[in-house]
């Protein structure tokens, strides 16, 4: 039997997604479960034929604060449009879908900018404090550097998961103040409502997601620990047991939250989703283990006719693995894909 391809929830106020290609999703056969779409795309092996070698590039987003990136420049940086790639819980710019979209990405013609958050990907000497899902001052900082010292006039920002609710939060926060070189933003699988995203992590059947998030969660505050020991204590480290509970024992405190439940509630994109004034658009999928659907029905969303919203019937978390097709060389990564061509379309109209 072939799996229906339609979104069941397309929002698309005065947008268009331009196309089947991009508002029709099929998954690769056998991939039609939410579970077997993430974990396979989780564990499959990739290569990335286009990508050459990224140039490392700090960035200063607080006085306290440097950021990692890994950055692909084409010949003549300010001659092209830039994608800023922001990766989900505990990832780093080396997570296989942030070198699938910059290996798309660069292959269209962009410059790519693939940014580690604070303390990811092996950085935690680069910064005194944590990064929190709603700290969209970290990409506002480096999208104002590319515009100011780069020159670069046109960029997008793309994130995944965690990423994808800290850009929408940029857009958010930012209003109709944007900056105007940032001229759109995509976001895939997005914890948009993070209270309803960890109270879906809990639920039993996802016990291999929450045990991989605690235990990279547990191994990054243990090396952050050795380099400052006297700014965090590891004691309440043993009863942790849940993204949750660690929530409530460091990022909540250390960033001035009262307790979890807080810091779900005011770091949630969705609180300033009525506030986004540049294109957005949101891909997400009905099957997702962890991002529940109802959140995409929010009527701030539904009203806010500067955001395009599509939620497949699969696909999974953060996966989106179609057949491949050898002839057009598409590798089989839709949302790279879709998210590549459509920012593409909003940086060089």
């Amino acid at each position: 039997m072939t799996a229906s391809t339609g979104p069941i929830l397309r929002s698309t106020p005065n947008a268009t997604l331009n196309g089947a290609s991009w508002d029709n999703f099929t998954p690769a056969p056998g991939l039609d479960g939410g579970h077997r779409m993430t974990l396979y795309t989780w564990g499959r092996p990739r290569h990335f034929p286009n990508l050459p070698p990224p140039a490392p590039r700090y960035f200063d987003v607080a006085p306290d604060a440097r950021v990692l990136a890994h950055c692909h420049w084409q010949p003549s940086p300010a001659s092209h449009p830039t994608l800023v790639a922001l990766h989900g819980l505990e990832g780093s710019s080396e997570a296989h879908y942030m070198r699938g979209l910059a290996d798309k990405g660069y292959a269209a013609g962009m410059n790519v900018v693939r940014l580690n958050q604070r303390n990811c990907g092996g950085t935690e000497h680069l910064s005194a404090g944590l990064y929190h899902s709603g700290l969209s001052a970290d990409p506002a900082a480096v999208v104002r550097e590319l515009t100011e010292v780069d020159g670069l006039p046109a960029v997008a920002v793309v994130g995944y998961s965690l990423g994808g609710n800290v850009g929408l939060r940029l857009a958010g926060d930012t209003g109709a103040g944007v900056p105007p070189s940032l001229r759109a933003v995509c976001a895939v699988s997005p914890t948009m409502d993070l209270a309803s995203c960890v109270d879906a992590l809990e639920r039993p059947q996802n016990a291999l997601y929450e045990w991989n998030f605690v235990r990279n969660l547990k191994r990054r505050m243990r090396r952050k620990a050795r380099r400052l020991p006297d700014r965090f204590d590891l004691a309440a480290l043993r009863t942790v047991r849940s993204v949750r509970q660690f929530d409530d024992a460091y990022t909540a405190p250390h960033h001035g939250f009262r307790d979890a439940d807080d810091y779900y509630h005011r770091a949630s994109s969705l609180r300033v989703i009525d506030r986004i004034a540049i294109p957005t658009l949101i891909l997400s999928a009905a099957d997702d283990p962890f991002v529940p659907p109802e959140q995409f029905q929010d009527p701030a969303l539904a009203g806010n006719p500067h955001i395009t919203a599509v939620v497949t019937r699969h696909g999974g978390h953060c996966g989106f693995y179609a057949e491949p097709e050898p002839v057009s060389r598409f590798d089989g990564y839709w949302a790279e894909r879709t998210a590549v061509e459509w920012v593409l379309g909003r940086l060089t109209d």
